[in-house]
């Protein structure tokens, strides 16, 4: 009777033990698909706002007033003044590339593609890619901190209040500036890259100066400019319209700020990476 007595109250404790770990287990896996479900609505949401967002900022650039003082000061702003750094980078790819072309095409017995080779790779894919990275990571985290600040210190509101529609004055003009401006620093960046690449095979690989320039100018074609400036338009919208997103949406407090900053940036360049290698595969598609 005592052995049957010790058995039930050993078998109770065990099944109770087992039905908490499994409450527990239960509970772990509904907080799971709480945190899933709150996500997946956040992301649906944010994807309708910035759809909203978007659609608000195009619609501005057709409607009066317009706000060309802050139109002009931004691509003075974006184009000028990224100039300097766009140069020095573009010059010092084109230099890389050369090297490593070179460096290739030798065992190959194809030196005299080189030309080709940098003025093709530097007006298609590197000059549109890097100076989109570039001004993603200047002037984008620029634009959604300068927003960002603008909407903890509640300047936002105010315009509200002064009847003047936010996303037409400040986003529009910013949109605008980043579409016009980047086309002129991918022209600016393939001319220097180029330029890079002709330093670096001239007076350090031994090219001759006039066959190296007359092959450029051989293979160069319009083709290859436009699709980099259509690179450029898409990658200027995409930076203008996504660093604006964040710092107007951006969260109260420095930190908000902060992290609006980085999302902007880091967006930015995934967008553009990913564009870019959609638009590469249209753009190609009647050679592939």
């Amino acid at each position: 009777m005592y052995d049957g007595c010790c058995f039930f109250q050993t078998s109770l404790i065990s099944f109770t033990i087992n039905l908490l770990h499994l409450k527990h287990k239960m509970m772990n896996i509904i907080l799971a698909l709480k945190v899933i479900g709150q996500r997946t609505i956040k992301i649906f949401y944010n994807i309708i706002l910035f759809q909203n967002f978007l659609f608000a900022s195009i619609k501005g650039i057709f409607t009066l007033p317009y706000y060309f003082n802050i139109t002009i000061q931004a691509i003075i702003n974006i184009g000028f003044y990224s100039l300097p750094i766009v140069a020095a980078t573009s010059l010092c790819s084109g230099a890389v590339l050369a090297l490593q072309t070179y460096e290739g095409v030798v065992r190959s017995s194809a030196i005299h593609a080189i030309p080709m080779i940098i003025v093709t790779s530097i007006t298609r894919e590197l000059g549109p890619v890097i100076v989109g990275l570039i001004v993603a990571g200047r002037i984008g985290a620029s634009i959604v901190a300068e927003i960002g600040t603008m909407r903890v210190t509640e300047q936002i509101d105010a315009l509200f209040t002064l009847a003047t529609d936010p996303i037409k004055y400040l986003v529009t003009p910013r949109l605008v500036a980043t579409t016009l401006s980047l086309p002129f620093l991918v022209l600016a960046s393939d001319v220097i890259g180029v330029f890079g690449g002709y330093l670096v095979s001239v007076y350090r690989l031994n090219f001759n100066s006039y066959e190296y320039i007359q092959s450029t100018i051989h293979h160069l074609t319009s083709t290859d400019v436009i699709s980099g400036l259509i690179k450029a338009i898409v990658f200027g919208m995409i930076i203008g319209i996504t660093s604006c997103f964040h710092g107007y949406y951006s969260d109260k407090g420095a930190k908000g700020v902060g992290i609006a900053t980085t999302y902007g940036v880091v967006h930015s360049s995934i967008l553009i990476l990913l564009s870019n290698y959609i638009m590469t595969e249209l753009l190609l598609s009647q050679y592939i």
